[in-house]
C-alpha cells in the first residue's frame, strides 16, 4: 500500500500529514487468507493518486483480541481438516435467515468498539469482507454511523452474509453476481472491474521464457499452476497427482504459507513452490492454471489472460463460485478426473484463444472517489482511473 503507515490494527495509506481531513475513508476488510485484504491494499493504492487517504482497519480489531485468532484459526481448521463442516455451516446460513439474523444479533455487541476505531471525519466505509456488512450495515441504518458504507464483494457467488440492512451500495465483479445482489434486495448495485494489481496482464508469448528462467522452469514443457490460496487449503496433493497422471502437462504446484503442505510434497515430480512474492510473472511463465475457490487467484490469472480450471473446489464458497464462473464462461468446472486430461490438453493447445478477461468501464477506486465527494459535499471529479 502506498506510503502506508502502521498504528495497531490500522494501516494508513497515503499522505495523512497534509491531506485534508475531508478526504479520508476507511477501509474495513479481514486477515483471513489473502483476498479480503489484498482487495482493500489495492484499492488504497488507487485512491491514493486522488488525495484521499485510506485507513485500512481489521475487522477482529472490533472483537475482542481472543476472539480474533480463534476465529482465525477456527476456520482455517474447519478448511483444512473438517471441510464437511464448513460445508454445513456454509449451507445453514444460505438456506436460513434465521441464521444471519443471529450472526447480526451476536456481532451488535462489538458495534461500540467498531465505532471507536474509525476516526472522526471518516467520510466513507467500504468494506470487503462479509461480516463486517453485518456489523457496519445496521449502524448505518440505526443512525450510529453517518458515513456511507458500500461494500465490495469479493466472491462470483454471493453468499447472505454479504446482505445486510444499511449498506448504501455493492460493488460485485461481474453481471452474474450483480443479478443475485439485486434478487436478495439491495438497491444500488454496481459492477466495477476486479480489485487486481495492474501487474497481471497477458504477457507476449516471446517472453515467456523469461518468466520460466527466472523460477527455473523448462523453456518448452507444458506447465499447469496449481494454486489453492495463500493457506493452502483443499485436496492439493490429490490435486497435482492427478493433474501429474494425465501426462499433458508438467504441475507447478503454490502452497502458500502452508509449510506443512509444501513438506509433503517433496518429492513430487513436478515444481513446488511455497510463498511467491511475484506471482504475476509467475503466472506469465504457465499455460494454465487450476484453482479451487474461485477468489483473488482466480481473478489474477483471469486478468493475466490464463485459462483456468477448477478442480476439486473447496467447499462452501469454492464450490459455489465454481457455478458462477462457469456458468459465464469464466473458467472451466471439470467435475470428474475423466475430464481433466481433454480439458487440460485443449486448454494449452497453441491454437486455442486467450480467455476473455473481467473487464468493466467503472473502477472501483471512481466509484469510491466519486462517492467522497458526494459525502463532502462536492462537485463531481473527472479522474480517470486504470485497473
Amino acid at each position: 500500500m502506498a506510503e502506508a503507515a502502521h498504528t495497531g490494527d490500522h494501516r494508513v495509506s497515503g499522505d495523512p500529514g497534509h491531506r485534508a481531513v475531508q478526504d479520508r475513508i476507511v477501509v474495513v476488510s479481514a486477515d483471513i487468507g489473502a483476498g479480503h485484504d489484498a482487495a482493500a491494499a489495492e484499492l488504497a493504492d488507487r485512491l491514493a493518486a486522488d488525495g484521499i487517504v485510506v485507513e485500512h482497519l481489521n475487522f477482529f480489531a472490533a472483537l475482542p483480541r481472543p476472539l480474533h485468532a480463534l476465529v482465525r484459526e477456527v476456520y482455517r481448521a474447519l478448511l483444512r481438516w473438517f471441510p464437511w463442516s464448513y460445508d454445513a455451516l456454509f449451507t445453514i446460513t444460505d438456506r436460513s435467515s434465521v441464521a444471519v439474523t443471529a450472526i447480526r444479533a451476536a456481532l451488535r455487541l462489538a458495534s461500540r468498539r467498531m465505532l471507536l476505531r474509525l476516526p472522526p471525519g471518516t467520510r466513507l466505509v467500504v468494506t470487503t469482507f462479509p461480516f463486517a456488512n453485518q456489523l457496519l450495515g445496521p449502524l448505518r441504518r440505526r443512525g450510529r454511523l453517518s458515513a456511507p458504507v458500500i461494500a465490495y464483494v469479493t466472491d462470483f457467488a454471493v453468499h447472505p452474509t454479504w446482505m445486510s440492512p444499511g449498506v448504501d451500495t455493492y460493488c460485485v465483479i461481474h453481471d452474474a453476481t450483480q443479478q443475485q445482489v439485486t434478487e436478495r434486495g439491495a438497491r444500488d448495485v454496481r459492477v466495477v472491474s476486479p480489485l487486481v494489481s495492474a501487474r497481471f496482464t497477458p504477457l507476449p508469448a516471446d517472453r515467456k521464457h523469461e518468466a520460466r528462467a527466472r523460477f527455473g522452469l523448462p523453456d518448452h514443457a507444458r506447465l499447469a499452476l496449481i494454486v489453492a490460496g495463500s493457506w493452502g487449503v483443499g485436496d492439493v496433493i490429490r490435486t497435482a497427482a492427478e493433474v501429474l497422471a494425465t501426462g499433458c502437462v508438467t504441475p507447478v504446484i503454490v502452497c502458500g504459507r502452508n509449510e506443512a503442505l509444501r513438506e509433503r510434497l517433496q518429492g513430487f515430480p513436478g515444481y513446488v513452490m511455497g510463498w511467491v512474492d511475484d506471482m504475476p510473472d509467475l503466472m506469465r511463465a504457465v499455460d494454465v492454471v487450476v484453482e479451487n475457490a474461485g477468489g483473488l487467484t482466480c481473478q489474477q490469472s483471469l486478468a493475466s489472460g490464463l485459462p483456468t480450471v477448477t478442480y476439486r473446489p473447496i467447499p462452501g464458497h469454492g464450490r459455489a463460485n465454481a457455478e458462477v464462473l462457469a456458468d459465464a464462461g469464466l473458467t472451466t468446472y471439470v467435475t470428474t478426473t475423466r475430464h481433466l486430461r481433454p480439458v487440460l490438453t485443449a486448454l494449452t493447445a497453441p491454437e486455442t484463444p486467450a480467455p476473455t478477461a473481467i473487464v468493466t468501464a467503472t473502477d472501483m477506486a471512481a466509484v469510491v472517489s466519486e462517492a467522497v465527494r458526494q459525502a463532502a459535499g462536492r462537485p463531481s471529479g473527472h479522474r480517470r482511473y486504470h485497473a
